[in-house]
């Protein structure tokens, strides 16, 4: 959409990020498990993106590492979210453009595949797909119908394999 910018997250954004997710998810939940995971080796600077809009921060989302096992073998993935808009402004596409935004930076920095516990006919705009199209379980207490992938790399999540969620991501859900 026309004047939305999105960009890498700065350290003078983090009260503003902190306002956009208080006021999408009215509590401040998703604000500490950002908090918490900005402390954590689960956190990478480059993957935390706002957008702006009249040079003010009307949303944001957050890619972090997870582990994603099949067997004896695993690899670091990505988790999608929190991911939320201004109320106010959440008719300009601004999330659809830090979704869009998301993969594109996953899939430049080289990871497999991203997976997301949200709304599972937004993230279908985007090419995610259901988790059990994989077999793929999560160690997080929800639905199975909300757990959504994408692989960045084909064959990259194979079958029956097992998404492993930092504990931060257990206060939320």
């Amino acid at each position: 959409m026309q004047g939305i910018t999105v960009r890498k997250e700065e350290v003078s954004d983090i009260k503003a990020i902190d306002v956009v997710h208080m006021s999408a998810f009215e509590g401040d939940q998703e604000v500490g498990l950002i908090d918490s995971l900005r402390k954590s080796s689960s956190f990478m600077p480059d993957l935390s993106l706002v957008a702006e809009f009249k040079n003010r921060i009307v949303g944001h989302v957050l890619l972090s590492r997870v582990r994603f096992q099949r067997g004896a073998d695993g690899m670091d993935i990505l988790a999608l979210g929190p991911m939320a808009v201004v109320p106010s402004q959440s008719h300009r596409g601004i999330g659809s453009q830090l979704v869009k935004a998301a993969v594109d930076a996953a899939t430049e920095q080289g990871f497999a595949a991203i997976v997301v516990v949200g709304h599972p006919e937004f993230y279908q705009k985007f090419g995610f797909s259901p988790a059990s199209r994989w077999g793929l379980h999560c160690n997080l207490p929800v639905p199975d119908e909300i757990v959504s992938a994408i692989e960045l790399k084909p064959g990259a999540l194979g079958s029956d394999g097992h998404v492993i969620f930092p504990s931060q991501f257990e206060k939320v859900y």
